[in-house]
């Protein structure tokens, strides 16, 4: 979902903890050691594209960033980071890998 399963060896990642399993939100960051394209299912007719990542942990959030931070930033084509982060993280409650935008991953990087 939202180019999540072009992650490969090598990338940038930002780790949320599931606020829908008790987390907090921005966690940690790292980089991707080893990602790995679940095969599909013959027997199912659609299949959303699974991926599965080992990441090597380069850092913990100094600040919190959850979904009570991101709320407010709803208004999806302000073109903000805060904005995007909240559409693709927030809007449907299900674990997931996302690609972001430069804009996104520098707003990130600040609460390191």
């Amino acid at each position: 979902m939202y180019g999540g399963k072009l992650v490969s060896k090598g990338d940038q990642i930002f780790v949320f903890a599931s606020e829908n399993e008790g987390g907090f939100g921005l966690i940690a960051k790292g980089v991707v050691s080893r990602a790995e394209t679940t095969p599909k299912r013959p027997d199912l007719e659609r299949q959303t594209p699974r991926v599965s990542i080992t990441v090597n942990r380069t850092g913990g959030a100094k600040r919190r960033l959850g979904r009570s931070e991101l709320n407010a930033f709803n208004q999806w084509d302000d073109g903000r980071p805060e904005t995007e982060l909240n559409f693709k993280l927030y809007r449907q409650a299900t674990n997931k890998i996302v690609g972001l935008s430069s804009g996104a991953t520098q707003f990130l990087t600040g609460f390191f």
